[in-house]
């Protein structure tokens, strides 16, 4: 229903950062499972470094160093060899020791040990460096390192260790002190890819001073060890003896990688060398996704070096040829599927490679690109790719894999060009396309035709050729495109033709093109021809601007015509100027020719109502015109069924929908918004009327297919689309949590569909005003439906707020007075429940007051009767109250309500927790701070029941979540409701966290004492939860816990934690055995 952009097209190899596996490898134990959150909103800068593979972010921004680092590098270069020499053991032993891999989802991928950045140490960071006062006895040392305050007791990160490893070899001033740590390093275990990526790094960082010392110790680790451990022939299949060196060949990849980036200017002078390291190790070794990993690794790691050194372009390449072909070595061993962005950064990567000195010969272009089309287009049809996908733990996203790698493909063909402008490049370009336009399947021809139009158009715009071009050249490919001319997919119809118009329009950008058109075929002309006749009318329209009434039809439909075959910009763009002008003259005529031109859902006809709206007068105008349309609504008894479809209100009503999601019209619908939401509302009552309900009640909004909706569902689609176009979200989220939305799908619940809709704008003070006087004049009409509408909303909007600024109470008492003659029921019980509102009659406020002070006796009594049905009158109450509220009982209501919200029946849970989320909204402003602490309170229960067992308590759980962010005014309050209404599974519930911890700040300890009740909750999906919970807090926040516990906070954590040790439930003792030791950490910090 929510229509979402295209992703935005590539533009480089560094403009693409996302990791190479998009499957997540399961972790082992409970830890698997626990929620995990960094920050809210990271920069830019760390946007780009998450999952690049290789990227080297920990010493690159040491130019920009913190005062800490710079006392921690001061450190390191105060010591002596010995000294340094004494750490560095150290460092090894602890290495050594650590059993944990730290990597990020991806898995043996070898790009995944995450670093902390230089500049974004922090206190965390700070407590791996115990390690050089734990491990070193040397009190040299000791006193060296005292400054920064070390204790030896806190945890440690293994890839900090490396980091220092590599910043204190940096720092050594002896070669052979570096040869022999550096040697020391990479004898230990390849086995897992934190530890390859962590030797990599710190060999990377000691290259940048000792780059001699560095290459010298892997070439004697690739004398040694690579060559020993490589396969001797392809069908070699026994398995290693010792895994311990099994990966050796991954790492030395790796590690030429981060030399590469450490390199700076001395890049060039050994590049071939490092390129040629490179090819030989992945030549000779066995294959497998470590090894095909950490070559691309290494590989976009020497790109990014190379664009980093401006030398580049005049330097003379030698080994670029045999790089290339690995990578296509890769590239063809891909299965035929999408599940990473392997395809896409292999691509990219040639992309850049290509545009190096010398320039690459024609066989090697011709294998790039016979091996990246096959590797593409060979991919099955669009709607099998995510039915091809093997079982994964974490499907991909399928479309935006696919949509990147053909991005990438696109970005290289335009490298080609660019790099040598000349239609014989261009030439030799389409003639690898040959094969595919003659392919007897659909999706092959339909991609091949797309990539020739994208790539002929960026060479039209942005590309001057530089040499001639005859027809003879281009004359087989035209001939093929025109084939498909009549192919069955209409969008491959549509990019053969225009793939034809751009190639001539190539041909007229040359000299001589003149001559050159006479060589082209009678049909290529007859089209020129009409192209140029509609141009000549519509530019004689702008001109003259003295069209007839009876020519407005005429024009239009012939331009509807020509419009899918017009590709020239200029053309476009004079034909909806001219259309601007057309309605400018002739409003109402062009309106309603357009609504004659085809249904609206084709959308063909979606230029010409955004040309309509270029003038912001006449896009008002035009909204006016659909709306008097839609209210043309004949009786049932006068309407066929054949005629149905093409009533004119029906086409307004699809008309309008469209328009709600046209970013030209957001302004103008904003402006129409009360008459667009009372036209919907009684449109949608006209259908019910009219018994148009097939197809309402089967939508699926989650579904891929495309098809056209039934009217009902139209109508529906649009009132649900106007409240999120206008963003309006809350008034959307109020219903679609509740499922009330789906009351609107029966005539039977149309009315309490319309009741809430109304309650939930009246909340949130959405367009009260406008809607109010809209609703004013449909209760004074003479249809019936018009008068329902009305009457359900004014009663609903006498509870707002702001209602008495808008209108007096003698007018409203008039126009309620005038609701009590209808010859409706529902129009007369309405108006006379409006006339007795706390609005109309202000006496009743101290009546429904003792009222409720008589209720909440009984209600919060020991032994209350009929829990559910005081719960329900207190909510009535509650609502006729209204803007007068309750005052200092809100808070007693809220603190008795949290208690039940672990009662052991689910309606009492889900009626306790609905009537929280009104009660929370209830004490108006005096009152507002103090309910503010009892929904911060409120945060943890509510966030537990979102997986309580009883369906019906989870979606009233739900809303009430999302009030009282509102309320607390959390900053991600739009993006936590999609995941409370869309998100499924631990991705949800993760994102969840982060949104409600993150905006919290300082809570963390005040969450987790209140997470620490439920680990004795008698209901598993709770305990579960607060597990979760509970473990994510620690893994991310222990920082903060250990300024903020106390003693007497970890005595009860401890209290809890010792009963799930004997619990029968094997994940409670699992989460027991993990996370003791954290809380013996902890209580090593925390302050008395």
């Amino acid at each position: 229903m929510l229509e979402c952009g295209p992703a935005p097209a590539p533009q480089d190899l560094c403009s693409h950062q996302e990791s190479l596996s998009m499957v997540a490898a399961p972790s082992d134990g409970f830890h698997g499972s626990q929620w995990r959150s960094t920050c809210l909103l990271p920069t830019e800068e760390q946007k780009r470094d998450v999952g690049h593979p290789g990227r080297a972010t920990l010493d690159e921004s040491l130019g920009d160093r913190s005062p800490w680092e710079e006392e921690l590098l001061g450190q390191i270069r105060a010591m002596s060899d010995s000294q340094r020499s004494r750490v560095l053991e150290a460092i090894q032993h602890r290495i050594e020791e650590h059993t944990q891999v730290i990597t990020i989802p991806g898995g043996s991928s070898g790009l995944g040990l995450q670093l902390p950045r230089a500049g974004h140490w922090g206190p965390s960071t700070v407590f791996c460096l115990q390690l050089l006062w734990k491990e070193v006895a040397d009190p040299g040392i000791r006193e060296l390192l005292a400054p920064l305050n070390l204790e030896p007791q806190q945890p440690v990160e293994k890839a900090f260790l490396f980091l220092v490893y590599g910043l204190i070899l940096r720092e050594c001033a002896s070669s052979d002190l570096v040869r022999r740590h550096l040697m020391r390093l990479l004898e230990l275990s390849h086995q897992t890819a934190g530890q390859r990526e962590g030797m990599a790094v710190a060999s990377g960082i000691a290259s940048s001073s000792h780059l001699q010392e560095v290459w010298a110790t892997l070439e004697h680790l690739g004398r040694t060890r690579v060559l020993r451990t490589a396969c001797t022939s392809p069908d070699y299949q026994e398995p290693y003896a010792d895994v311990h060196w099994r990966w050796v060949s991954s790492t030395s990849l790796l590690c030429y990688g981060h030399m590469a980036l450490h390199a700076g200017e001395h890049i060039l002078p050994w590049v071939d060398n490092v390129i040629s390291r490179m090819v030989y190790y992945f030549s000779c070794s066995c294959y497998d996704n470590i090894l095909e990993t950490s070559f691309l690794s290494a590989a976009v790691m020497l790109v990014k070096a190379l664009k980093q050194e401006h030398s580049t372009r005049r330097y003379r390449f030698t080994q670029i040829p045999e790089l290339i072909q690995c990578l296509l070595a890769i590239l063809q061993k891909e299965p035929n599927f999408l599940a990473t962005l392997f395809r896409q950064k292999i691509i990219l990567v040639i992309m850049e490679l290509s545009k190096l000195r010398p320039s690459l010969k024609p066989v090697v272009k011709s294998r790039i690109l016979q091996t990246c089309l096959q590797s593409l287009y060979m991919l099955p049809p669009m709607e099998m790719l995510k039915s091809c996908l093997p079982p994964l733990d974490l499907a991909p996203d399928v479309m935006v894999l696919y949509q990147k790698s053909m991005q990438a493909l696109d970005l290289l063909l335009q490298t080609f060009i660019s790099e040598n402008k000349s239609m014989d490049e261009m030439c030799f370009l389409l003639q690898h396309t040959e094969p595919w336009l003659k392919s007897d399947k659909s999706h092959e021809c339909k991609r091949v035709v797309q990539t020739i139009f994208l790539l002929l158009k960026y060479v039209v715009d942005y590309v001057k050729l530089t040499d001639e071009a005859t027809p003879s050249m281009l004359g087989h490919q035209i001939g093929l495109l025109m084939l498909l001319w009549r192919d069955r997919d209409p969008v491959t119809q549509s990019h053969s033709r225009q793939c034809i118009y751009l190639l001539l329009q190539l041909l007229i950008q040359q000299k001589g093109s003149m001559g050159q058109f006479m060589h082209l075929n009678k049909m290529k002309n007859f089209e020129a021809k009409a192209l140029r006749r509609s141009e000549m009318k519509f530019y004689n329209l702008v001109k003259n601007q003295s069209i007839k009434v009876e020519q407005v039809a005429e024009i239009l439909q012939g331009l509807f015509q020509e419009l899918p075959s017009i590709v020239f910009k200029n053309i476009l763009q004079t034909m909806m100027k001219a259309v601007t002008m057309l309605g400018t003259q002739h409003t109402q005529e062009t309106v309603e020719v357009m609504l004659s031109l085809c249904h609206p859902s084709e959308r063909q006809v979606l230029p010409l109502w955004k040309a309509l709206a270029s003038n912001n007068q006449l896009a008002r105008k035009v909204l006016m015109l659909l709306y008097m349309k839609l209210k043309l609504r004949p009786p049932k008894e006068l309407v066929r069924l054949s005629q149905q479809a093409e009533l004119i209100s029906l086409l307004a009503l699809g008309t309008i929908y469209e328009l709600l999601y046209t970013r030209e019209y957001k302004a103008t619908v904003r402006w129409a918004f009360a008459g667009i939401l009372v036209g919907l509302l009684t449109q949608l009552h006209y259908l019910f009327e009219l018994d148009v309900v097939e197809g309402i009640s089967d939508y699926q909004e989650d579904s891929l297919e495309v098809k056209p909706l039934s009217p009902c569902r139209t109508c529906l689609e649009a009132l649900k689309g106007l409240f999120w176009t206008t963003n309006y979200w809350e008034v959307f989220a109020y219903l679609q949590l509740l499922r009330g939305w789906e009351l609107f799908e029966h005539l039977e619940t149309y009315t309490e569909g319309v009741t809430l809709l109304a309650r939930a704008m009246a909340h949130y003070d959405c367009e009260v005003k406008a809607v109010l006087g809209q609703a004013v004049i449909s209760l004074k009409s003479s249809e019936e439906r018009d008068n329902i509408v009305a009457i359900l909303v004014i009663t609903e909007f006498l509870n707002s707020q702001e209602l008495t600024q808008y209108m007096s109470r003698r007018a409203m008492d008039n126009f309620l007075s005038l609701g009590l003659s209808s010859p409706n029921q529902l129009v007369r019980a309405m108006s006379l429940k409006g006339l007795t509102s706390i609005l109309m009659d202000p006496k009743k406020v101290v009546l429904l007051r003792n009222q409720l002070a008589g209720l909440l006796d009984s209600f919060m009594g020991p032994e209350p009767q009929d829990l559910m049905g005081l719960m329900e009158i207190l909510g009535d109450i509650l609502h006729s109250l209204g803007t007068q509220g309750i005052g200092a009982t809100s808070i007693r209501m809220a603190q008795h309500l949290l208690s039940l919200f672990e009662d052991e029946q689910a309606p009492v849970r889900g009626g306790a927790i609905s009537l929280f989320g009104d009660v929370v909204h209830s004490g108006g402003k005096k009152y507002r701070p103090a309910l503010k602490r009892q929904a911060f309170q409120a945060l943890v229960p509510l966030l537990f029941h979102l997986v309580d067992s009883c369906p019906a308590v989870v979606m009233k759980t739900k809303l009430t979540f999302l009030r009282c962010a509102i309320l607390l005014k959390w900053e991600f309050r739009k993006e936590l409701f999609g995941k409370l209404a869309w998100g499924h599974g631990l991705g949800a519930e993760n994102d969840i966290f982060i949104y409600m911890v993150e905006s919290n700040f300082g809570s963390y300890h005040q969450f987790l004492m209140q997470a620490l009740i439920y680990l004795g909750s008698p209901h598993k999906n709770l305990k579960r939860m607060a597990m979760k919970f509970i473990g994510g807090i620690l893994q991310d926040y222990f920082t903060d816990l250990c300024f903020s516990l106390k003693r007497g906070d970890l005595k009860i954590f401890k209290k809890y934690l010792e009963v799930l040790k004997k619990d029968s439930d094997s994940v409670s003792r699992r989460f027991y055995q993990n996370f003791l030791e954290d809380i013996t950490e902890l209580s090593k910090f925390v302050r008395q």
